[in-house]
């Protein structure tokens, strides 16, 4: 990769998946424009059928376009597609391992993909293994792993040949909450180190915690693309989950009237804060009026509030 090169860079993308031998069929992509620096964590949004995974599969070289141009690190996926596709390290929605083989054997064969000699592949495949957890697993059979073991395994196999980019197609789909943060840790650190990340996801906290940048796409087409803080200043209000030291009184309820808020329960209040009000005024309220606050937290992913309303607004 050159560093003048974007880590991706897509342009005028279009897919149209033919309907019985015909040419007209279901439009996937609807003309995507996209360019991903060297080192971004990038987040692809959308809902399902948006065509997020589409555009991940030709960037891959798993779906052929129909139109416009792909390259990786600016290399055309057209006229060197082997090459292209070496910079690259892909982690599918669906497991897509022979179950029957052992841990370490998926991991050395998709190095002996690349290229990689077994010496070398061997010392890789430890690294990979014993950075996501599964160094004791080497040589137990794929299914016997549970779900985010087989996650991770993925993950593994993606790396081993040391890709510049890893494409991440719904990663921690199925993974309990526990191993999603460990993976979000695993993540941060290899992006950190140098490796460009490119994240579909439904899990909007996900992108919010992780992304530099995100777009969201639906219907085929980008509706909306940018740093998380400029998408995150297109709200037109905020929510917020105020947890009380002591219950909160009918009496005390009836006097925040002129709050918009909603009592979740006895010691938690969500509020509602629009364009020229601020938290500080709504606190000096309840303080007056003898509600004492212990701690403010973001009601659920402020990103995802973001996404619905463009989302709504692209169905308009």
């Amino acid at each position: 990769m050159t560093d003048s090169a974007p880590a991706l860079k897509v342009t005028d993308l279009k897919k149209v998946y033919a309907k019985d031998g015909k040419k007209a069929g279901t439009t996937a992509l609807k003309g995507v424009s996209l360019e991903i620096a060297k080192g971004e964590f990038f987040g692809l949004l959308g809902p399902n059928g948006a065509g997020k995974s589409t555009l991940i599969g030709i960037i891959s070289g798993l779906v052929t376009k129909s139109e416009g141009t792909a390259e990786v690190a600016g290399i055309s996926i057209d006229t060197h597609p082997d090459k292209a596709k070496s910079h690259i390290g892909l982690v599918p929605q669906e497991f897509n391992f022979n179950i029957f083989e052992k841990v370490i054997d998926i991991v050395l064969d998709q190095a002996g993909y690349y290229g990689m000699s077994r010496k070398e592949a061997i010392v890789r495949a430890e690294v990979v293994l014993k950075d996501l957890g599964l160094w004791e697993k080497k040589d137990a059979k794929a299914q016997t792993l549970s779900g985010g073991m087989k996650r991770r395994l993925m993950i593994a196999r993606a790396l081993v040949h040391e890709p510049e980019i890893l494409l991440l197609d719904e990663p921690t789909a199925g993974v309990d909450v526990e191993l999603r943060r460990g993976m979000w840790d695993f993540l941060r650190t290899l992006n950190a180190n140098g490796t460009t990340i490119v994240l579909t996801t439904h899990y909007l906290e996900e992108a919010e915690l992780l992304c530099n940048r995100i777009a969201i796409i639906n219907g085929g087409e980008i509706i909306e693309q940018g740093s998380v803080k400029s998408l995150l200043t297109k709200l037109n209000f905020v929510t917020l989950l105020l947890d009380t030291v002591d219950p909160v009184t009918p009496a005390q309820i009836a006097l925040l009237r002129d709050l918009t808020f909603e009592s979740v329960d006895e010691t938690t209040l969500k509020l509602t804060l629009k364009p020229g009000e601020t938290v500080n005024d709504s606190i000096r309220l309840m303080t007056k009026i003898g509600i004492q606050i212990a701690n403010i937290r973001n009601s659920g992913s402020r990103l995802e509030e973001v996404f619905v309303n463009l989302i709504d607004k692209d169905k308009k």
